[in-house]
């Protein structure tokens, strides 16, 4: 059979990877810089010229795409209650691959309403109460979405008794109607308002911006890059068949703008005494961190870290960690080329790594109540995890990567923070892991084998 090409439109880069589904094995890879504001063929064709440099001429039997160039999938969610119906709808939006700018929750103010016009999303998810529960929030909200200066498609996902009212009010907007979020109290059901916010970044985003460009070149692109990246995780975990995953992980991508977290785990409450303290978390979950990156978000991890952490890191003075957040900021492109600036880099990556796992992961606290003391969970307890999978560019180019990786392990400083105690490192050098989600929605187990092949055993980080 001939090899399939997989292709990762960035935000900065075009990335290209050759497999053969046959051997299960990576033929070769490269990297080109995006050209979305005017051709996004061109960044394709750079990179398949770098890759033929290392492959030689190949003809692939299928060529399949995600991407997040253009900005993704930006959107914003809508909610009743912040702890409840507002938080499902973040879930199920990060769960489709999207950047969440904002959730909002109860009834939505003109100076809401001035924000999301300004943003100009996406997609818009709005939900709200339970089924059979309040829809007077839901049904308010709707109505001031139909106000909005431009067709945003809205997503319907909350309170079945008012989705024909809200549908009725939004009737002159693009309007899907999916299942509720939250059905019933505590209880997430995101997967269908998932699957609603994927067919429509096919149909309608990929082609507002520009990107059907590439329909030449490629069979299509089928998901946003989290997307992909999500299925890569689960089936490294859980398998496919008879061919067993790795089991529960944590996988950190870390890049210049953002930083994403996904667990693939369940989370539960370690020991019978804890008491579980909001909505249980889905088993795959991602999460973005949208002030966190090496390179536009560095100011972020110098405000999440602080000084003093980066300068013990990194060696250098705390007036220079400043300096030199400020100089990376607005050098974006820029690669370090002296040891000061490794350095630099380096605690950068630590810092952002350590904060970004640190908000994913659950938190546990002591409360003394009249029966004794208890223990109290939000959110997933991960100490359990047996594997942190590590990727990005700027992790997986890092001459440390085993030590920066390790950062998103338990600490003993913060024993309240619910991360991975004793687990191994893998670490992605060959940049695959989103190809591999491409693939898996055609050759699972090719994407499988290929990632137990190819993913670096950095084993247990001390």
């Amino acid at each position: 059979m001939k090899p399939i090409l997989l292709v990762d439109f960035g935000s900065t880069n075009t990335k290209v990877t050759a497999v053969d589904v046959e051997e299960y094995r990576v033929l070769g890879t490269a990297t080109a810089y995006t050209t979305v504001e005017t051709d996004i063929n061109e960044g394709l064709e750079n990179a398949l010229k770098i890759l033929e440099k290392t492959t030689g001429p190949l003809e692939f039997a299928e060529r399949y795409a995600c991407s997040s160039a253009a900005g993704g999938l930006k959107m914003i969610s809508i909610g009743l209650v912040p702890e409840l119906t507002a938080q499902a709808s973040r879930e199920a939006s990060l769960g489709a691959g999207a950047k969440v700018w904002k959730t909002y929750s109860f009834q939505l103010t003109k100076g809401d309403m001035r924000e999301i016009e300004e943003y100009h999303p996406d997609i818009i998810l709005l939900t709200g109460g339970t089924d059979g529960g309040n829809t007077e929030t839901i049904l308010y909200n709707a109505q001031v979405l139909s106000g909005l200066s431009y067709d945003c498609p809205i997503v319907i996902a909350g309170n079945r008794n008012a989705a024909d009212q809200c549908e009725e009010i939004l009737k002159d907007r693009s309007v899907y109607v999916c299942e509720n979020v939250m059905p019933r109290l505590g209880e997430l059901n995101v997967l269908p308002a998932q699957k609603q916010i994927r067919e429509i970044f096919l149909k309608r985003i990929v082609q507002g911006k520009g990107l059907s460009e590439a329909a030449d070149l490629v069979s299509g692109i089928i998901m946003p890059t989290p997307s992909a990246m999500l299925a890569a995780m689960e089936l490294l975990s859980e398998g496919w068949e008879d061919h067993p995953g790795i089991g529960e992980l944590v996988a950190v991508d870390l890049g210049g703008a953002t930083t994403d977290v996904y667990s693939i785990a369940d989370g539960n409450p370690a020991n019978i005494g804890t008491v579980m303290k909001g909505l249980k978390e889905p088993y795959s979950k991602r999460s973005v961190e949208g002030d966190i990156g090496m390179r536009y978000s560095v100011h972020g991890i110098l405000e999440a870290a602080g000084d003093r952490k980066l300068s013990l890191l990194s060696g250098i003075n705390r007036k220079r960690v400043a300096e030199l957040v400020d100089f990376l900021g607005s050098h974006t492109d820029y690669i370090p080329d002296n040891e000061e600036m490794e350095k630099m880099d380096f605690a950068l990556a630590c810092g952002a790594v350590e904060t970004a796992v640190s908000r994913h992961a659950g938190t546990l606290e002591q409360v003394y109540t009249p029966t004794g003391l208890t223990f109290l969970q939000s959110g997933k307890d991960l100490r359990s995890v047996k594997y942190v999978v590590a990727t990005g560019g700027a992790l997986i180019h890092a001459k440390n990567v085993r030590e920066i990786a390790g950062k998103a392990l338990y600490d003993p400083q913060t024993p309240e923070s619910l991360r991975p105690e004793n687990a191994k490192i893998l670490i992605d050098d060959k940049y695959i892991l989103a190809a591999m989600g491409l693939l898996s929605q055609y050759y699972p187990l090719a994407a499988l084998e290929i990632m137990k092949k190819e993913i670096a055993d950095y084993g247990h980080y001390e």
